[in-house]
């Protein structure tokens, strides 16, 4: 069955070439069965037949989620994720058949950073969040919160102070903690009650929701990292479009699991690829998107270094603003 072989050598990536190899056949394979991608194939005069190697796959433009549904099949399924946003703001859709692939997708990516999740008391703080049923970020943080089997993991909404003396608790007890925030509820912890927890691992996923001023990167993870005595700020470069995420252990830098790849394109020419340290639009090859598209290019800019390791920039002017599960908004 091509599913279950697909899948098997998706997560087994020990290789460029094995993932050059899989990355070829999902093309052809989301090509055939993939309306949309393949009219933008053929619109872009690409014969499927000569495309050999990764270089040659075309990228399709994030914002085809929001006009179509991108699928592979006839038959649309009801199961789908949606991006966050304001009221009458058209929203990206990501459909799946099975979120089977999506949970090995994140559990994977992250034992392959930050290693078993069981180890772990999770905290998350990211109350807007909770009212979207078909957020991936949600979905993938309640999923994280379930396999710690911690009986203090969970979601801790308004209540800072509960958290607070939470975090004091567990390390105390010299518990591995990662605590995982939107922006604007870090900032309220930090400045209402700050605290020295140097081990725990403190993601910030973005969002300010226009309930403070957006400020830089750089700028805000220096208040942060004051605020709770920790070297770094930990981010994961996530999307609704996607199935994978790339993951920053700090100062902005992020790597990709095996079966996810970056690349950095020409923003005046979106054929062409730059070369390392070039500034361009982001395209992602993410090999877990089997049954949507796996080759796509995002309104995100951003550079690529020669480890492979990848930094954000920012974002295209013309592109809305994207929800908290990005490092950039």
């Amino acid at each position: 069955m091509f599913f279950d072989q697909i899948t098997e050598a998706i997560f087994s990536q020990q290789s460029v070439s094995a993932f050059n190899e899989t990355a070829i056949e999902l093309f052809h394979f989301q090509y055939k069965n993939n309306t949309i991608y393949k009219q933008f194939v053929d619109l872009n005069h690409i014969n499927p037949i000569q495309v050999k190697t990764i270089a040659q796959i075309p990228f399709l433009p994030i914002e085809f989620f929001k006009s179509h549904n991108v699928v592979c099949g006839e038959i649309i399924p009801t199961d789908f994720f949606e991006s966050s946003g304001t009221s009458g703001m058209q929203r990206s859709r990501h459909y799946f058949r099975s979120l089977a692939i999506y949970e090995e997708s994140f559990l994977k990516g992250f034992a392959h950073f930050y290693g078993n999740i069981e180890d772990y008391c999770l905290l998350a703080v990211l109350p807007n969040y909770l009212e979207q049923k078909h957020s991936s970020l949600i979905y993938m943080i309640t999923k994280l919160i379930e396999k710690t089997n911690h009986p203090d993991s969970g979601f801790y909404l308004n209540d800072l102070k509960s958290l607070s003396d939470k975090l004091m608790i567990l390390k105390n007890t010299k518990q591995k903690t990662i605590l995982f925030g939107v922006t604007y509820a870090l900032l309220d912890l930090a400045e209402k009650y700050p605290l020295s927890i140097p081990d725990t691992i403190i993601f910030e996923t973005g969002g300010m929701k226009g309930k403070r001023k957006e400020m830089l990167k750089e700028e805000l993870h220096s208040i942060l990292q004051k605020a709770f005595n920790v070297a770094f700020i930990h981010g994961e470069y996530g999307m609704t479009e996607l199935f994978s995420q790339a993951y920053s252990k700090g100062k902005g830098i992020f790597m990709t699991p095996p079966w996810m790849k970056i690349f950095i394109r020409d923003i005046n020419d979106h054929k062409t690829m730059l070369d390392f340290n070039k500034t361009g639009g982001i395209n992602v090859i993410d090999l877990a998107n089997i049954y949507s598209c796996s080759f796509i290019a995002t309104q995100d800019l951003g550079k690529l270094h020669e480890d492979v390791s990848f930094e954000i920039l920012g974002r295209f002017d013309h592109s809305d603003i994207r929800g908290c599960n990005l490092m950039i908004e």
